[in-house]
């Protein structure tokens, strides 16, 4: 093989080699924007934004009353959202304060409508009541209720205003008839909302013992009721758990004020009067061993104060005997 024909072939090979490693590369920039075209052409796909679902900030307990502060907003997947759940922006939080919880709800966990009573419907009081209690109401105004300042839910003691008749005139008085008693209802309104202007109420529900409505009800005849309004930092709740703070029921009172009491010019009617210094005039006579009492009416009768004497049993009229008269003063003993 001539020299020509080495040359050749050499030059063939590198002009081949030249040229599949040209097309390699072309090829792979090819590949590479056809890929990137491709991906962004490609649909991305959307994921559904999460919705706000209404749920129990706070653990709530059957027959308890809902306030602003037992609820929130709470993200939540649309995937699986049943329709029961309350979603924002279809209905507002505050249309659910003031509802009665039917059935308990645990921190986070959705509220169902079907799980609560609202404010209005039929059994809505008799949701409100725990078991074995009652529900009375009382003639309430401005001066009863602090000013409108008494909700539903608060704590109060009732207090009874009236008059005493006894033998030293007529005395007015004020007692505790109960003590941390639970208010259900103000009029006809069940629930607080924030912002809210006091409205005086003409009524006010509290829940007790069938003993206890016995009592309300024969005070309101008695005389004028006062609700007091109690603090929730009370020094006598503090050793109670506040998880079943709501369920504890009203007590009878123990205290109570006589007008004696307030005002220094009314005079106590257990006072006993001041005694009056009254004296009494007596004459007594003396006969030997006897001794009779006579009054100034003329009046007589044996001193029953006087001391036996041996003469006593003699006979006055023998002889030997004599009389003697004097006068004696005695103060009268204080009745």
């Amino acid at each position: 093989m001539n020299s020509k024909r080495v040359a050749f072939l050499l030059l063939a090979v590198i002009v081949a080699g030249a040229t599949a490693f040209l097309a390699r590369a072309w090829l792979q920039a090819e590949r590479a924007a056809i890929i990137a075209q491709a991906g962004e052409q490609r649909p991305v796909a959307q994921v559904k934004p999460a919705v706000q679902v209404l749920v129990a900030r706070t653990a709530i307990r059957v027959g308890q009353i809902i306030k602003p502060d037992d609820l929130r907003w709470q993200p939540w997947p649309q995937g699986a959202l049943p329709a029961t759940y309350i979603i924002e922006g279809r209905r507002p939080i505050s249309d659910f304060v003031g509802a009665v919880a039917r059935s308990s709800f645990h921190v986070g966990e959705p509220i169902v409508e079907v799980g609560i009573v609202m404010p209005g419907s039929r059994g809505f009081l008799a949701a409100v009541l725990r078991s074995g209690m009652r529900a009375v109401s009382v003639p309430a105004t401005a001066t009863s209720t602090v000013s409108g300042l008494i909700y539903a839910g608060d704590r109060v003691d009732v207090l009874l205003t009236h008059v005493l008749n006894g033998p030293g005139g007529q005395h007015s008085a004020t007692e505790t008839i109960l003590r941390n008693a639970r208010v259900i209802a103000m009029d006809q309104k069940l629930d607080f909302t924030p912002g809210d202007k006091p409205d005086v109420a003409k009524t006010a529900t509290l829940e007790l013992t069938p003993k206890q409505t016995e009592i309300v009800t024969l005070a309101v005849k008695m005389g004028d009721l006062s609700l007091v309004l109690r603090s929730l930092q009370d020094p006598e709740e503090g050793d109670r758990d506040p998880a079943v703070a709501d369920e504890v029921s009203a007590e009878l009172g123990y205290s109570y004020t006589h007008d004696s009491q307030v005002s220094r010019l009314i005079k106590s009617p257990t006072e006993a009067p001041p005694p009056e210094a009254t004296r009494s005039n007596a004459v007594f006579l003396l006969r030997g061993g006897n001794r009779t009492k006579q009054e100034l009416d003329g009046s007589t009768s044996a001193d029953p104060s006087a001391p036996p004497t041996p003469d006593a049993a003699k006979d006055p009229a023998k002889p030997g005997a004599r009389t003697t008269t004097f006068t004696r003063t005695i103060p009268s003993v204080p009745q």
